[in-house]
């Protein structure tokens, strides 16, 4: 097999070679930059005939258009004469944004690949691109998902959840209020993911128990996608709410603090005011078309609250390691809102960054959520002597992908301002100048909605803030409102299976037809549309002056 495929390769040489491409005209060159066309397609050729019985022929089209279209780029386009960076990051940016939105190999096996190519193509030095890849934002990442992994030992969000429900569960309509009640609030700490992991079994449960009462399969098999959905579409809501909630939120938060370094008007804090209305508004609209989509048939349908509240008794007493999780947790996001002076007109709490003095500015978000992280490795627990309410154990399931998912879309983004392409790609959108702004707006926000529907929303939107604070250059929009708005239209992924972990894990269940997530998730994609583009509009005239 190795020497048929390095036969072919020669073979390829010497039909290259029959058509007069030699010397140099193998080399691709950007201003002073060389690349070697044939031994690259070489490596290329040569990997797929060592795997082409294990390749599918669509999967390794995938592989080959990334590369492909980073050498047509290099080899083709000169964006900017005399400032070869400006093409190269393009190359760059293009061969990364096919391989995430075709999913051509793993989205963080693809994120290596700025760290590779940036520094190769002369556009910055390796030193300040891996700078990116372990950024501040990214330590906020992992205080949070270190605090979720210590809620999720301790059970402690299966006890939120139970109290929820043995207090609402009445009838389908309540059950369901509190399954995605519970649901987006622990989605607001908690990875979308891993809230859905959690919520599951008592999702799974509240179904069997409905199953068990005397309805018909049209009403039992209503009430579960109901439930299903619910549980899906709350936890990306949830994720809206707050800066730790999603990593699209973290994507742009760090994007926003390097190109708006003056701005000093984001935190923890303003995204919770910006975020929040408008995912409640959306928890409620997702409700009202699930209750009018599957529980018409089922409005008379009564429950015995009785499994909730023995389930909940089955917990026993809140353990010492629950209480102070929950102690923790409560302290964490206190000192996350808590910062800066908090006025509620009659009442004025004081922040507490004021007692750090000049020092106050050292001190980020990411620092509370390490330093919160931290206390639970310190503190033993009593029901499992000789352990702490965290161990090493736990945090090795930290997301290393998602860390460096992360950290590529930083590095694009540093790419794009050090390179030029920014400014490039704002001359280019001169004609944005005159549009009217809530056109711009639900352009975005459909854009990006569509695009998180078949790929990864983490990858989408960072791949889209970038050229949108080339947009806010040309329209000088306030920033937030061109890019809070595409953050948030990132977690619109209602209609596919694929477009969400969560909702891959609902339709796992074998309970949804894939028909039922398309036609509310339509309903839900258009809604949250409207909804985010209207209370943009309305913010613009209170915040965004």
């Amino acid at each position: 097999m190795f020497l048929k495929t390095c036969g072919g390769g020669l073979l390829g040489i010497a039909c290259l070679s029959r058509l007069g491409v030699r010397g140099k005209n193998l080399l691709i060159q950007s201003g002073s930059c060389q690349i070697p066309l044939l031994p690259s397609c070489l490596i290329i050729y040569v990997l797929y005939c060592l795997n082409r019985n294990s390749v599918k022929l669509a999967h390794f089209s995938a592989l080959l258009a990334g590369p492909a279209a980073f050498f047509l780029v290099l080899f083709l386009a000169d964006l900017s004469p005399g400032h070869p960076e400006v093409t190269r990051m393009a190359a760059v940016t293009a061969w990364v944004a096919l391989w995430w939105l075709t999913e051509a190999t793993d989205l963080a096996v693809t994120a290596l690949l700025p760290f590779i190519l940036i520094p190769i193509l002369g556009i910055a030095d390796s030193q300040s691109v891996a700078a990116q890849y372990m950024d501040q934002t990214i330590f906020l990442f992992i205080g949070g998902v270190l605090l979720a992994f210590a809620i999720e030992r301790w059970n402690l969000h299966q006890r939120i959840a139970l109290s929820i429900l043995s207090k609402l569960g009445t009838n389908p309509a309540t059950v369901l209020a509190g399954v995605m009640g519970a649901t987006f609030f622990i989605s607001m700490w908690v990875s979308n993911t891993a809230t859905v992991m959690m919520m599951l079994s008592a999702v799974m449960g509240i179904i069997i128990q409905v199953e068990k009462h005397n309805l018909s399969a049209v009403q039992k098999n209503a009430i579960a996608r109901a439930m299903l959905l619910g549980l899906a579409y709350a936890a990306s809501i949830g994720g809206m709410a707050t800066l730790v909630g999603t990593a699209t939120n973290l994507a742009f938060y760090k994007i926003y603090l390097d190109a708006y370094k003056d701005a000093h008007d984001m935190n923890f804090v303003s995204w919770f005011v910006l975020a929040f209305p408008i995912a409640v508004l959306l928890l409620t609209t997702a409700f009202l078309i699930l209750q009018f989509s599957f529980l018409r048939q089922a409005k008379k349908v009564v429950f015995d609250r009785s499994y909730f509240v023995a389930s909940l008794r089955q917990l026993g007493k809140m353990a010492f390691e629950e209480k102070i999780v929950f102690t923790v947790f409560v302290s964490t996001a206190y000192l996350w809102f808590g910062r800066k002076d908090i006025d509620f007109g009659s009442f004025h709490l004081t922040g507490w960054s004021h007692l750090l003095g000049t020092h106050a500015s050292f001190i980020t978000d990411s620092t509370v959520a390490i330093v919160m992280a931290l206390v639970l490795f310190l503190i033993p627990s009593k029901n499992e002597k000789g352990k702490m309410l965290m161990s090493w154990e736990e945090a090795k399931k930290l997301p290393i992908g998602i860390i460096l998912l992360l950290g590529s879309g930083f590095a694009l983004a540093k790419g794009c301002d050090q390179s030029g392409l920014s400014t490039w790609l704002a001359q280019e959108l001169l004609f944005l100048k005159d549009a009217s702004p809530v056109v711009i707006i639900a352009g975005i926000c459909v854009i990006v909605c569509v695009i998180s529907e078949l790929a990864s929303n983490v990858a989408c939107i960072q791949l889209v803030l970038p050229i949108l604070i080339a947009i806010q250059k040309v329209t000088h929009l306030p920033p937030l409102m061109l890019m809070v708005p595409a953050t948030l239209a990132a977690s619109l992924g209602f209609m596919l299976p694929v477009a969400t972990p969560p909702n891959t894990i609902v339709f796992g269940s074998g309970r949804i037809r894939a028909a039922d997530m398309r036609n509310a998730g339509l309903v839900l994609d258009v809604a949250g549309i409207g909804i985010i583009t209207a209370v943009s509009m309305i913010i613009r005239l209170i915040i965004w002056k």
